[in-house]
């Protein structure tokens, strides 16, 4: 990426847009995932009024969190860069 300033290239405005997109998608994913893993049971089964209240809501706090932080990890690997700048070498001294 640009630094300090630079303008980006079109491809690079396309890799943000795509890396936006994915951190979204998966994040959505990831939430609804764990949502159904946690207060699924308290949606299909006949529970006690106290386990599936406690379910419901560990769900509802869960979820936002997992998807803040799946979110912020793929932006954060975005920025730092994971990838190497040059393909198959991946010492900096290459």
């Amino acid at each position: 990426m640009s630094g300090y300033g630079g303008r980006r290239t079109q491809a690079e405005r396309d890799v943000i847009t795509v890396e936006i997109g994915y951190a979204l998608c998966s994040a959505v994913f990831a939430a609804a995932v764990l949502f159904g893993a946690v207060a699924g049971p308290a949606l299909l089964f006949e529970l006690p009024d106290l386990a599936e209240k406690s379910l419901l809501r560990a769900g509802l706090a869960l979820a936002p969190a997992v998807f803040v932080v799946r979110v912020v990890s793929v932006l954060v690997r975005l920025r730092t860069g994971a990838q190497p700048s040059h393909p198959g070498r991946t010492s900096p001294d290459s």
